[in-house]
């Protein structure tokens, strides 16, 4: 199983429902995919503090390797991830992303 762990440092005039709502838009779209297993977002709860910055974040679960890279390469994708970005501090800078196999 491969996780794709997204989290995102949004900028300060971005509202929650803004937020909430890109989100939502690459939960719907991941969820039709063969090869998704789950999605799930929520808050950074940083009990560590360690990163205050990235205010929110997705982890997807894949069933191997390539259910993730079609997600990677599918169109609607790369327009919602765009979509995210736009709405993160310095654009795509403002998201880090971890994928584990696990």
């Amino acid at each position: 199983m491969i996780l794709h762990c997204v989290f995102c440092h949004f900028r300060d005039d971005v509202s929650e429902a803004d937020k909430t709502a890109a989100l939502k838009a690459l939960e719907a779209f991941s969820l039709t995919l063969d090869g998704v297993e789950s999605f799930k977002f929520g808050p950074n709860k940083d009990f560590e503090q360690k990163s205050q910055s990235y205010d929110q974040g997705f982890v997807i679960g894949f069933t191997n390797e390539d259910a993730l890279h079609h997600y990677a390469d599918h169109p609607k994708h790369k327009k919602l991830g765009g979509q995210l970005a736009q709405l993160c501090q310095g654009g795509g800078d403002g998201i880090i992303v971890f994928d584990l196999d696990v």
